[in-house]
């Protein structure tokens, strides 16, 4: 299962951590850890060239973990919209695990 977690500060996304693997089909045909990884990844992008911004990001071991966190001091305008792009993100991901929620679920801390 893929466990995504949302990280909030001030009721305010600040970044996030997603773990595991779907298995939802076979190796290379997996949809839900296709969707997840072109959702997640496709954020992270959209921050980091609409915004300029460069969240710290840890992808660890063979896959399946990836874990993002927005920096401190961004500029308020800057900070606005890479969280907007983060809750877009989200939006997604909960439109995944609303079909397919035996693959992955979300929580927030």
């Amino acid at each position: 299962m893929i466990k995504v977690l949302i990280y909030r500060r001030d009721n305010e996304m600040n970044g996030f951590e997603i773990s595991g693997h779907a298995e939802s089909g076979p190796y290379g045909h997996d949809l839900v850890c296709a969707a997840v990884s072109a959702v997640s990844f496709g954020a992270v992008n959209a921050v980091m060239e609409l915004c300029g911004v460069v969240p710290a990001i840890d992808q660890g071991g063979e896959g399946g973990f990836l874990k993002v966190m927005l920096p401190d001091g961004m500029e308020a305008e800057t900070e606005s919209k890479a969280k907007l792009l983060l809750e877009g993100m989200l939006v997604s991901l909960q439109t995944i695990e609303r079909d397919y929620n035996q693959y992955i679920s979300i929580s927030e801390r």
